[in-house]
């Protein structure tokens, strides 16, 4: 099986619970893994090493929001996206769009100033844009944003529907509604719209552990996002 990998959350106090999620990767698929790096957090020499080597792996890094915790929770829309789905973490409903603005142009020279290779795919936490418009994201410096639908290429506007699966089910009900999303979502894929596989760093510990073991027992390749576009 082929899919579209991405580990989400990748900050100082995960590393090795992205680690351990990457052990459950086939050794063949795990080159081309998207980790959604999270630059806002208390990163150490060490820490930023563990990327490096991961990127020299042949693994990918991609920005995910700056502290990936909302501010404060602004309007119905925020307080049952943080109800439903985000809790705290969708960063981006919290701020306004010039403040959003900044935030993808300081997550993107992030790297570049702890000499990483500069991403080319963002990821907003939770999947959330918030206010950022189409014109916003084709002048920032990122190539592809990723949102819950799928992919957009910033500077065309061109956007791929792709199914999502994921598995960060921390209460029972939410294992439920997660379980029903995975199964609907299979049911799309397709050659033109294959799989997106995303985890967090916890998945290994929470009520979907299982589903997870085997849906990435059968993979065998991580396809490259830009090959879509």
């Amino acid at each position: 099986m082929e899919a579209l990998l991405s580990i989400h959350d990748v900050m100082p106090e995960t590393l090795d619970r992205v680690e351990a999620l990457l052990s459950m990767v086939p050794v063949s698929a795990r080159p081309g893994t998207v980790l959604l790096v999270v630059p806002g957090r208390d990163w150490r020499p060490g820490d930023l090493a563990r990327l490096g080597c991961w990127q020299s792996r042949g693994l990918e890094l991609a920005g995910h929001g700056w502290f990936h915790r909302a501010e404060r929770v602004r309007g119905w829309y925020h307080r049952c996206h943080a109800h439903l789905i985000s809790r705290q973490a969708a960063e981006h409903l919290s701020q306004p769009r010039a403040a959003l603005r900044a935030l993808l142009a300081d997550n993107h020279r992030w790297f570049a100033r702890h000499r990483l290779a500069p991403p080319e795919l963002y990821v907003p936490p939770a999947w959330a844009l918030g206010e950022l418009r189409g014109e916003d994201l084709a002048e920032s410096p990122f190539t592809y944003v990723e949102t819950a639908s799928g992919l957009l290429h910033t500077a065309t506007g061109v956007r791929r529907r792709l199914p999502l699966v994921g598995f960060e089910a921390d209460t029972p009900l939410r294992a439920l509604g997660l379980r029903f999303w995975n199964r609907c979502n299979r049911g799309f894929t397709s050659e033109r719209h294959p799989l997106r596989i995303a985890l967090h760093p916890g998945d290994a510990e929470l009520h979907l552990a299982g589903d997870l073991s085997q849906t990435l027992a059968p993979l065998t390749r991580c396809i490259d996002y830009r090959t879509l576009f």
